[in-house]
């Protein structure tokens, strides 16, 4: 068991340390974890799963998603489905992953449905050890229901470093995902980078807001919390209504979540006021999308202690660059300095990196940033140059290392940190009997960032109403992924080579 592996860090802690709770509840303590991990990772192996092997995981937020990761991904490569996805969706997710095994809760879902029609094998989390007693959260027995097609004699065991242990899907500028695979070397380093850019200790006491199907939640809040030896705690999913009071059954010492969350909890302050005067937070931490300058100035005040933001995307295993801490300066508006990987601007087309104050595209390089995509070569070609893996967003370095975004040079829509491939949602609406031509795009949006908008053109004599449109989408897409404005034109806007336009079509058309 080398050092950069997650059953080390699991390992390396004090044994009787918590390390994962819900607000409120008792906390599995990382011997537990550890043991936990260690049944897990036998019964993976006895049904003919082992290292490398992809597991699917579709259950709900909370510590028995935290632990159900981490114990899968101690000696297999965990591969967190969003419980928002259809049937088709997680059908498509899965053939792309090579996934041979779901975890899923026992009612089943959208994904156990996908992974019977494909054939693939099924286990669910069963009572473990304290379940039903009120005692420590998380805690779950691994359930083989059907056993995974045959395949080669698992790899058994823990993990080694350079084994994948998380598979995501990120949205490229077709529908079809790319697969990102993270060693448990890339998301060790990424867990510590955060830990260090926080200066996390065992005392410390995370609440997590992030789903943990995200690379924010899982790097950023559980990791990096388990790499300090400290806790996380994991309640059901977002809800800014409940938050203050799991803030108050917590005592966090330090929350991560995305913009729109923080500002959520924001709207809701003023009616927790005597919550807010029992906090204390040493930092609030954002990430994932950009955070509005008047937003942190805001949170700051409100919650009397500083706000993070960091930079990061699934590529890096998350964090690139943060805000330091005081005394340090911290800037609104920019996403703070290198933590962890190196950080440069690249003049256009991937080329030399650029001296300060000069604009280019941001590109990273380090321990925490993958090998590359999975099977996609031409995806890497145009990824990496010269070994700086290329994010596709364009920004400019300061004197001093600060990093300003100052646009995007992809197509994916970022909403609020949720990523959305524009291709994907054309095809949703050219499925629809009464569109000829559809080009969905990135509208701005003064509290998301960016939200999901598209151009249609109907079919001649056809009709069709923007709410038909929309909840035709919304039968075929997450919710995140329907257009929340449509516009039908009689033709769509095109460059001089005829191809339509995508980027910049909300300026064209005056809505930017």
């Amino acid at each position: 068991m080398t050092a950069a592996t997650i059953a080390h860090l699991l390992h390396a802690a004090p044994p009787a340390a918590p390390a994962i709770a819900a607000p409120g509840g008792r906390a599995l303590a990382f011997a537990a974890l550890a043991a936990l991990a260690e049944r897990t990772v036998a019964a993976l192996n006895a049904a003919g799963i082992g290292r490398g092997d992809r597991v699917a995981i579709a259950l709900p937020d909370g510590p028995g998603m935290a632990a159900a990761f981490v114990a899968i991904a101690a000696g297999a490569a965990a591969a967190p489905l969003n419980p928002a996805w259809r049937e088709g969706e997680c059908r498509l997710h899965l053939e792309h992953l090579g996934a041979r095994l779901l975890l899923a809760a026992p009612e089943g879902g959208a994904a156990t449905a996908a992974a019977r029609g494909l054939g693939l094998g099924l286990a669910v989390a069963g009572q473990g050890e304290g379940q039903g007693r009120g005692e420590e959260e998380g805690g779950f027995a691994l359930e083989i229901v059907r056993p995974p097609p045959a395949g080669p004699a698992p790899r058994r065991g823990f993990a080694a470093e350079g084994d994948v242990a998380l598979v995501l899907h990120t949205s490229g500028t077709t529908a079809r995902p790319k697969a990102v695979p993270l060693t448990q070397a890339n998301l060790v380093a990424s867990a510590r980078h955060i830990a260090a850019s926080l200066a996390l200790t065992p005392e410390d006491r995370c609440l997590n807001l992030m789903p943990l199907f995200h690379i924010h939640g899982l790097a950023a809040a559980l990791l990096a919390s388990l790499a300090a030896g400290a806790s996380v705690h994991c309640p059901p999913g977002f809800d800014a209504f409940r938050a203050f009071a799991w803030m108050e059954a917590a005592a966090p010492s330090w929350l991560t979540a995305v913009p729109t969350m923080h500002q959520a909890l924001l709207a809701r302050a003023p009616r927790n006021r005597e919550r807010l005067a029992k906090l204390s937070l040493r930092l609030l931490r954002s990430s994932s999308a950009p955070l509005p300058p008047t937003a942190m100035a805001e949170l700051e005040a409100v919650f009397g202690c500083p706000a993070i933001e960091a930079y990061g995307m699934t590529e890096a295993a998350h964090q690139m660059t943060s805000n330091p801490l005081p005394p340090a300066p911290r800037h609104a508006g920019s996403v703070g300095v290198a933590a962890g990987p190196r950080v440069a601007i690249l003049a256009e087309g991937g080329g030399r990196p650029l001296p300060a104050g000069e604009i280019g595209e941001v590109a990273v390089r380090g321990p925490n940033v993958m090998a590359g995509y999975e099977n996609d070569p031409q995806a890497n070609a145009a990824a990496f140059a010269d070994g700086w893996f290329r994010t596709g967003d364009q920004g400019v370095l300061d004197g001093a290392g600060y990093l300003r975004l100052t646009g995007r040079l992809k197509e994916i829509i970022n909403r609020g940190g949720e990523k959305v491939a524009p291709r994907e949602v054309d095809e949703a609406l050219l499925a629809h009997p009464a569109v000829a031509q559809a080009l969905a795009f990135a509208l701005p949006h003064p509290r998301l960032g960016e939200e999901v908008a598209a151009a249609v053109v109907l079919k001649e004599g056809a009709r069709a109403g923007e709410r038909q449109l929309a909840a035709f989408v919304a039968g075929r897409l997450a919710a995140f992924k329907v257009p929340r404005r449509l516009l039908f034109l009689d033709e769509l806007p095109k460059g001089a080579t005829g191809k339509p336009q995508r980027l910049g079509l909300a300026r064209r058309l005056g809505l930017a």
